[in-house]
């Protein structure tokens, strides 16, 4: 039973406290369902439906749904592609997207087709259908709110649960593609930015995706698991996929690559960039020995992949500056305290 103690806590702004979703979501699934093969949990990209029978093609359905909350400019650039990700981090490319958008009551005509608009250019570049979905203006609203979910039918798939032990993690891009994107073109937050160092930022949007270097690093057959960076940035994935998997992790702070835009951006506003949103950085479990044949896969697409760690019992180990810690949950995102900040300061 909850005590009312724990029912009173306040809530910092971003996704829940594992603790939280255990307690209150993942056992709240509705009715029971023998075709239901991958449940809600702590550090999962989607959940998996069983279509068919074992021999039908297509036998099962993916399925991940995802929100924008905290942006305004690109707001469909990134409903698409995060959604969009969460599926092909199963090695499957979604190929059907629905979509809610809700938006400001002083909401025009021009800003519903800018919106859809953009929705349109990005699903179709990615090969994706809309198929659907709601769209209204809701009261209370500061800023577009838009929730998209992607679909896939796959014959096979991997989650991010089935890393193994003695498995070589190994992670795509740089840390924060997505936080250097925002805050380096967020005029709350650029100003101490040089024109050079936004005008990079701005580029770090065409790196979201992970829909071709994830589809193409499952089809080497190397690969255990994948796990797509979202908010709380390479350090709350990397937690997320050792929970996820019930294993350990040892990782190394000197070992995670961060590009030079997202450093001086990161050191102008006092964030860490491990701990800073990442979607288009992908994390990997792949059997060791094989690196190569997925790297080079990665590097066919126009991405890279570099090792970061290893798969091992035990706990979730990160180190910096010398010494070891271990990670005993996904850290809040900076975007966030970004944001609290921001409000602050008005």
């Amino acid at each position: 039973m909850v005590s009312k103690k724990v029912e009173r806590l306040r809530l910092s702004l971003g996704k829940l406290p594992p603790e939280v979703m255990k307690r209150h979501l993942f056992g709240m699934t509705g009715a029971r369902s023998g075709k239901v093969v991958v449940e809600p949990s702590l550090g999962l990209d989607f959940g998996v439906v069983r279509l068919g029978g074992a021999k039908a093609k297509g036998k099962f359905l993916i399925v991940s749904s995802d929100p924008i909350t905290g942006v305004s400019e690109r707001a469909g650039w990134y409903a698409v592609n995060v959604s969009a990700n969460d599926v092909a981090t199963s090695g499957n490319r979604p190929e059907f997207m629905q979509s809610i958008i809700l938006l400001p009551e002083d909401a025009s005509e021009g800003d519903v087709k800018a919106l859809s608009s953009e929705m349109h250019r990005t699903a179709k570049a990615l090969g994706i259908a809309i198929v659907g979905g709601h769209t209204e203006l809701s009261p209370g609203l500061h800023r577009p709110i838009v929730v998209t979910t992607s679909f896939a039918m796959a014959d096979s798939y991997v989650t991010a649960a089935g890393g193994r032990e003695g498995d070589t993690l190994m992670m795509t891009k740089t840390a924060g593609v997505e936080g250097t994107a925002i805050i380096g073109t967020d005029p709350r937050f650029n100003k101490k930015l040089g024109k050079e160092t936004v005008m990079a930022a701005q580029r770090y949007f065409e790196k979201f995706s992970v829909v071709d270097e994830a589809t193409i690093a499952y089809r080497t057959g190397a690969v255990h698991a994948m796990h797509d960076c979202t908010e709380g940035g390479v350090l709350g994935a990397i937690y997320e996929m050792g929970a996820a998997s019930g294993l350990g992790l040892k990782v190394a702070e000197r070992d995670i690559p961060v590009s030079k835009a997202t450093r001086v951006i990161c050191s102008a506003v006092g964030v860490d960039s491990l701990k800073l949103i990442s979607s288009g950085t992908l994390l990997l479990a792949v059997e060791k020995g094989k690196e190569a044949r997925v790297k080079d896969a990665i590097a066919s697409v126009g991405s890279r992949a570099t090792p970061i760690g290893r798969f091992t019992k035990g706990k979730v180990l990160f180190a910096r500056d010398g010494k070891a810690e271990v990670l005993n949950g996904p850290p809040i995102d900076e975007i966030w305290r970004l944001h609290e900040q921001s409000a602050t300061s008005i």
